[in-house]
């Protein structure tokens, strides 16, 4: 018997879902800030490569919601949009990663005589 909002099934999965998606979004500052403390570049590339799947999952919810009906498509329209500008923030930050840091660009020193 229903006798509250919380009895309805699509209640519940909508909570489910939303879970989802936080858990998500949270990994993807959470990368970032665990392979930037990590101390070694390679490490800093993979959670930013990691954060980056994380974004994209978390567009793949959002996707759910709007085409389920679970979310407005204005909200989702707010939230991928600034989806969109953190991908294009972690393209960035992941290409810079890939060159070569200062130090690896030093010239060779010269043999001693």
């Amino acid at each position: 018997m229903i006798k509250s909002y919380r009895d309805l099934i699509v209640w519940q999965k909508g909570m489910a879902l939303t879970l989802e998606i936080q858990r998500a979004a949270v990994s993807i500052p959470a990368n970032i800030a665990e392979g930037h403390s990590r101390g070694s570049r390679g490490d800093y590339r993979r959670h930013v490569s990691v954060a980056r799947g994380s974004l994209a999952e978390m567009e793949t919810h959002l996707e759910l919601t709007r085409l389920l009906g679970l979310v407005p498509e204005d909200v989702t329209a707010v939230a991928e949009s600034l989806a969109n500008e953190v991908g294009r923030m972690l393209s960035a930050l992941l290409r810079s990663l890939e060159q070569p840091s200062r130090s690896d660009r030093r010239a060779p020193s010269s043999p001693a005589p």
